[in-house]
């Protein structure tokens, strides 16, 4: 049960306690209970709002940034990852396989603002060893959900004899 009511709230967080009994054939007590018991164990930490910022004026800009860290000791990486994201600007941060080993995720109003972060902020913390940032062009997909309204033909060219 929690697992279907983690698959459908994940798609769509507008929907109501009522919609979601129905579309598991349960009871809306049984659907609070699960939701509430998800909720304190942090199953379930928050509800974003998807938001397609391309589509209005506001202008920003997300990037994403390759971070080579020096682990603490006894705490491994958390302790750094900790640092960055209790940074204001800083949307998420992931330990990586890899090359490198933490992605760190922000959004500026401009390229200029997510450089000052990267130099003023986060190459400055005494655990980063270095730093690569790679600006987004244009978001395609994310969290599962399309993120263009572009209509696109088939690739392919018709030929006729």
């Amino acid at each position: 049960m929690k697992k279907q009511i983690l698959d459908a709230i994940q798609k769509n967080g507008r929907y109501s306690t009522e919609d979601l009994a129905a579309m598991l054939a349960t009871d809306e007590e049984t659907i609070k209970k699960e939701i509430k018991e998800m909720e304190d164990a942090n199953v379930i930490c928050g509800y974003p709002t998807l938001i397609n910022w391309d589509q209005t004026d506001c202008e920003l800009v997300t990037a994403l940034i390759e971070v080579k860290v020096t682990p603490q000791r006894n705490m491994g990486f958390n302790k750094v990852a900790e640092r960055i994201y209790r940074f204001e600007e800083v949307e998420s941060v992931y330990l990586m396989s890899g090359g490198f080993d933490l992605t760190v995720v922000i959004q500026g109003k401009s390229m200029k603002e997510v450089a000052r972060f990267v130099s003023e902020k986060l190459s400055t913390l005494e655990s980063v060893n270095s730093t690569s940032t790679y600006f987004v062009l244009k978001k395609y997909k994310e969290h599962g959900l399309i993120m263009t309204d572009e209509k696109h033909e088939s690739e392919r060219m018709l030929i006729t004899p």
